[in-house]
């Protein structure tokens, strides 16, 4: 973040008056909010250039190019993911996602849940019977 703070601090001292908005802590090179557009190509050009889950097509022309098979938007559905396999709770998945109700965020993850199960009856029985028994 402090490297981060730097860079923006030249990018901000460059440009003087013309920086848009000095409250952004992410903004474009010129101090304008980040265009959703921009991370989402630079996101597609790391996938290609690390060839990732990339598949080759054909254009118009008969030249080949790689194109992404993942959505940007697929990185918050896998981190909320591993977040709520690895014991976070739902209320607070719900929180970091930003959805109104923990109703929206159990639906989506609730596919994660089976492992949390097989969780709780183990507290369950080690709380009963003894760890290892």
């Amino acid at each position: 973040m402090r490297a981060h703070q730097q860079r923006q601090r030249h990018e901000r001292a460059a440009l003087a008056d013309a920086w848009a908005d000095p409250r952004l802590v992410f903004a474009s090179t010129t101090g304008t909010p980040v265009d959703h557009r921009n991370d989402t190509r630079a996101f597609k050009a790391l996938l290609v250039a690390a060839n990732v889950r990339c598949e080759e097509v054909t254009t118009e022309g008969g030249s080949a190019r790689l194109l992404p098979k993942v959505r940007l938007h697929d990185l918050r559905h896998t981190a909320a993911t591993l977040l709520l396999a690895q014991g976070v709770p739902a209320r607070v998945l719900m929180e970091l996602l930003g959805h109104s109700q923990i109703g929206v965020t159990m639906n989506i993850y609730s596919h994660v849940m089976p492992t949390q199960l097989v969780q709780a009856a183990g507290a369950m029985e080690d709380a009963l019977w003894g760890e290892g028994n």
